[in-house]
């Protein structure tokens, strides 16, 4: 760039020498000042991300309200704050609702315009539910986000036309999380009782990569087993497996022995009722329930008595005495019935009777096989080399017997163990290079410290260093008088001047040069030879 003759000479100047070092003193400060700002700027830290459009402006605005500073990263996806008013910032942006996510819940129905029709009025409640429904699910925590659309017919008053509400659930998991079918279950069940007549088999879940969840148009059960059972299952063998493997790695090393289980559960009830008769006990040891005794007399007396008159007179004073022989004698005569007499007895005796009610409850474990691998045992050779060897019979045979036990091994239930020792390939791990010093989690807050000082350190150094260099001089030039000139360099420049001379100093070229110089500048630009005498008559004043 050329700079234009006169702006040269006006630097040349006293005035302007003195214009330019109060200018550069000003650079220079603020450079000095921007530094210092450069040193005190906060370090921010994420306030928000993975925000709506909607929220990012909201969350914005009040931000500005509460006087905080802020600025985005990311592309736009997070907003940071200086770290000391993070939290603060979330409290006070969470007092207001703030973030509220993608979906728009009951506060839609806050704001309803006067003279809205029934149709703008049942679409707000229809998009009121879904929004609650979507926060509902995400508040799971392998969901990151949800939307839910829900078709929802219009009543009718005649049977054959009305039709059941249907509902669709689309599901952003979190990277590497998924739901096990007891959860997509909760979460149909959850959309199917929050609307009215709605069947869960008219929910549809589905994630973001497009796979079917709920799996409404197939069985819900695997092998006739619904998931509370299949998760049964699995926690039973894991168990095996878990004991198995505490009790047998003491023995071979950690990483030497793997095992499996598989248990057959029999999940199905039954109920049995019994009724048995045992024989009759001894007569001595019956217990008489009832007893009914009965006696008849069939048939009429025969007379009896002398015949004649004196059958009808009193009997006559005895003359004879009356002996026991003659009682006895005359007794069968008189007292004996005529006829035919019956006697009936009947006795019921209680009867043994055992009555048994049999309920057998479901999780039965039908039959357990396990299976055990033990890898080959670690010896020292001579070579001072680790050499593998098998275990013998007496090892495998502890080994089994421990399995075994903790298995809960029952015969008669048909239980398997199968042990096998062979040895492990093992893959070659890649060894991964030790993270630096400054990156390990222990040593994290000390290099923080360190770059916090040293921060401060290179601010205070670059200070200094324009002080020291730029600053002081200048404030030194501006602080000394200017010196007159020497009569014989006086007499130079008048010289210089007669004969159209430029500003140089005589002992900076020779007489000659500054001559030539001068003749080919008044050639040129006549005006600059006529401010430099301007300039010297002014300066002579």
């Amino acid at each position: 760039m050329v700079v234009p003759a006169n702006v040269m000479e006006f630097t040349r100047t006293a005035g302007g020498r003195k214009i330019m070092l109060m200018l550069g003193v000003a650079a220079v400060v603020a450079v000095m000042g921007a530094v210092w700002m450069w040193g005190q700027q906060p370090d921010y830290r994420v306030l928000f991300s993975n925000f709506s459009d909607r929220d990012g402006g909201a969350i914005v605005a009040e931000l500005e309200k509460m006087n905080i500073p802020y600025k985005y990263a990311e592309g736009g996806g997070a907003v940071l704050v200086p770290a000391d008013q993070v939290h603060d910032a979330r409290l006070k942006l969470a007092s207001q609702g703030l973030p509220k996510g993608g979906n728009v819940g009951f506060e839609l129905m806050e704001n309803q315009k006067l003279g809205s029709s029934q149709f703008v009025e049942r679409i707000n409640f229809q998009r009121a539910m879904e929004g609650e429904l979507a926060r509902s699910i995400e508040s799971v925590s392998a969901v990151q986000a949800a939307r839910v659309h829900l078709a929802m017919p219009k009543d009718s008053v005649f049977v054959s036309e009305q039709k059941q509400p249907t509902a669709s659930v689309l599901l952003n998991l979190h990277p590497g999380r998924t739901l096990d079918p007891q959860q997509v279950s909760a979460i149909v069940h959850l959309v199917a009782s929050s609307v009215p007549e709605l069947p869960i088999k008219n929910v549809t879940v589905v994630d973001q990569n497009g796979n079917l969840l709920s799996e409404t148009g197939k069985p819900a059960s695997i092998n006739g087993m619904d998931p509370s059972q299949i998760k049964y299952v699995q926690e039973l063998q894991q168990s095996v497996v878990k004991r198995i493997e505490s009790i047998i790695t003491p023995i071979v090393g950690p990483n030497n022995v793997r095992a499996e289980a598989t248990a057959d559960v029999d999940f199905s009830r039954s109920e049995q009722a019994v009724e048995s008769y045992k024989p009759n006990q001894t007569p001595d040891a019956m217990v008489i329930r009832s007893q009914q005794t009965s006696e008849s007399l069939n048939g009429s007396a025969s007379p009896g008595g002398v015949p004649g008159a004196l059958t009808n007179q009193p009997p006559a004073p005895a003359t004879a005495p009356i002996t026991a022989a003659a009682q006895k004698t005359a007794a069968p005569d008189a007292a004996a019935p005529l006829g035919n007499t019956r006697k009936d007895a009947t006795v019921n005796y209680e009867v043994d009777k055992t009555i048994q009610y049999v309920q057998q409850g479901s999780g039965g474990l039908k039959r357990l096989s396990v299976a055990v691998v033990v890898n080959y045992k670690q010896t020292l050779g001579k070579d001072g080399k680790v050499a593998m060897k098998p275990l013998t019979e007496a090892e495998k045979t502890q080994i089994t017997t421990l399995v075994k036990e903790a298995m809960g091994f029952n015969a008669e239930r048909g239980d398997s163990v199968n042990v096998v020792n062979t040895p492990f390939a093992r893959a070659e791990q890649e060894a991964l290079p030790e993270p630096p010093l400054w990156k390990n989690p222990e040593y994290a807050d000390y290099f923080q410290m360190a770059q916090s000082a040293g921060k401060y350190l290179l601010m205070a150094l670059a200070l200094f260093i324009l002080y020291l260099r730029v600053m002081k001089p200048m404030l030194k030039k501006l602080s000394e008088a200017p010196a007159l000139p020497a009569p014989g360099h006086a007499a130079a420049l008048h010289n210089a001047a007669a004969h159209g001379g430029t500003l140089a100093l005589p002992g900076q070229r020779s007489y000659e040069e500054n001559l030539t110089r001068a003749q080919k500048l008044a050639n040129e630009d006549p005006r600059v030879v006529a401010n430099i005498v301007k300039t010297w008559v002014a300066s002579n004043e």
